[in-house]
């Protein structure tokens, strides 16, 4: 199997990376519970509320259309929606994943430099 592609490619996204990491605080700061690393990735709760479980799927299936070397899995039990991430056994897309895991802090206090570190790391952007 060849290695997977480590690219944003959001040239058919209806947002910005901009407006979509800010989409990301909003989620975050509004619902956000917890984190944690799983043996296959990393996982965030979010407590569930009226849309929420809706919100977070679309938001998946995004960063999915934009991102392909992600996985995701979206669950809700009870008073909790749960999203799993998962990637590629890569060192590049294992960094990537743990900017993402990263994202409740860095998606609002520094945008600029998030986009730094995952272009260092290996991850290239298109269309944004």
């Amino acid at each position: 199997m060849d290695d997977p592609l480590i690219v944003c490619d959001m040239t058919t996204a209806r947002d910005t990376p901009e407006e979509r990491l800010a989409e990301y605080g909003r989620l975050f700061g509004r619902a956000l519970t917890g984190r944690e690393r799983t043996g296959e990735g990393i996982r965030f709760r979010l407590r569930a509320e009226d849309g929420l479980e809706e919100w977070v799927r679309d938001l998946a299936a995004r960063e999915k259309a934009c991102c392909a070397f992600f996985s995701f899995e979206v669950t809700a039990t009870g008073d909790e929606v749960v999203w799993d991430a998962a990637v590629p056994d890569d060192e590049a897309a294992r960094a990537i994943l743990e900017e993402f895991y990263l994202l409740p802090e860095t998606s609002v206090t520094d945008p600029d430099g998030l986009r730094r570190r995952l272009e260092d790391r290996g991850l290239r952007f298109h269309g944004s």
